[in-house]
């Protein structure tokens, strides 16, 4: 990898390009929809479930490295999608875009990212690149795509500097939903795809969308919740309205402080009212501040569907110690040195001792820095579902 001084020549073939904010300049071949956008760089250690990488909320506004190499080979579906808003804006692989040899195979990855207009580069040294952000951190950049190869490197680097980063940045108002949503969907099974959720359910759930997984919705639906969706902004009287039996804070992008400016007061105002409170992710981080911890910007983040947590503290009984193989998608944590008094950690990853769970004290009120519904384990985790929801009844 060289710098804007020492640029490397344009190979003939090269189609795309990833440009770094500090002047690196990555030449590959480019795929999907043509154009550049800006970002941070970012690796997921996922062997699959790439589809669903690239619809997760969680990712908008980042460039996604996956390290596995065959990128492709389970082509893509209309049913792996997390969500129809924005999300990453491109990924970098390392190998030629895998044909599909997959029977819920729909369409081609290359033609899927077109259609949703995210840019892809291939040929790419991405152990090289993950090192790179192992030990400097997450740049920012700009990935590009043009079919006949012409780019404006100076100009690509530019924006790339230009660009302010996801440090200070809410991004939950560019990815949540416009107005409620009474939730219909269920949980998957082979043959029948989804199901559909019961409206006479009991308790019920108001879920907070920061930029949700709908995955999360279908497995409250099948611990048996009735799900609203609201978004993010609807204030503390809107979500009393409803009627809650318990509230759910949802995963989403962006710093937590930032989104915390007008989603914490709500957070606050509903543990001071004793509302049950389920927090993952994002909403972990706020729900974190809300009880008095701070959070910080991670080095690189934790992305992928391997990272090992260990449940920690007093409430596990037998099962303290027990390790979950969890699904990850963060690059802020809760820093774990400020829980206050009151406020107790529950998880803990054992890749990098960083803070994975939190449950305050005297409440029925706990979030957790993983994706319980994404089931690397495959189950691991549905236990924190049947838990938030069966002690709302």
């Amino acid at each position: 990898m060289a710098h804007a001084a020492t640029t490397p020549a344009q190979p003939k073939e090269a189609t795309g390009v990833l440009v770094l904010a500090d002047g690196t300049v990555i030449w590959g071949m480019g795929f999907g929809a043509a154009g550049d956008a800006v970002g941070e760089v970012c690796f997921n250690t996922s062997m699959t479930g790439y589809q669903e990488v690239m619809t997760d909320p969680s990712y908008a506004a980042q460039i996604v490295t996956f390290t596995f190499p065959h990128i492709g080979n389970v082509g893509a579906n209309g049913e792996d999608i997390e969500g129809n808003v924005e999300s990453a804006v491109g990924c970098v692989v390392r190998e030629d875009v895998t044909k599909p040899a997959n029977f819920r195979s729909e369409q081609n990855f290359t033609d899927w990212m077109a259609a949703n207009n995210k840019i892809g580069i291939s040929g790419i040294d991405t152990r090289a690149l993950t090192r790179r952000i192992r030990m400097s951190g997450a740049p920012n950049a700009v990935i590009a795509h043009s079919p006949e190869g012409q780019f404006d490197i100076s100009a690509l680097l530019k924006r790339a500097q230009e660009w302010a980063g996801l440090e200070g940045m809410d991004l939950a108002q560019r990815v949540t939903r416009e107005g409620q949503e009474s939730w219909e969907g269920g949980y998957w099974t082979l043959g029948a795809g989804y199901g559909r959720a019961a409206r006479d359910a009991t308790p019920h759930v108001v879920a907070i969308d920061y930029g949700a997984k709908d995955n999360i919705f279908r497995n409250l639906v099948k611990a048996g919740a009735r799900v609203t969706v609201v978004p993010a902004k609807t204030p503390l009287e809107d979500i009393e309205a409803l009627k809650p039996d318990g509230v759910f804070l949802s995963n989403g992008p962006g710093d937590p402080a930032a989104t915390g400016a007008y989603a914490v007061p709500v957070i606050k105002a509903l543990l001071d009212k004793d509302v049950p409170l389920f927090g993952i992710c994002l909403g972990h981080q706020m729900l974190a501040i809300a009880a008095g911890a701070k959070t910080t910007k991670m080095h690189q983040g934790h992305r992928g569907a391997n990272h090992p947590v260990q449940r920690v503290g007093s409430e596990w009984g037998e099962t303290t110690g027990l390790v979950e193989i969890t699904s990850m998608n963060h690059g802020f944590a809760v820093d774990g040195d400020t829980l206050p008094e009151g406020v107790e950690q529950t998880h803990v990853s054992l890749f990098d001792g960083s803070n994975c769970g939190i449950a305050v004290k005297g409440k029925k009120a706990f979030g957790v820095q993983y994706h319980p519904e994404a089931s690397p384990g495959p189950q691991d985790s549905f236990y924190l579902f049947e838990k938030f929801v069966g002690g709302l009844v």
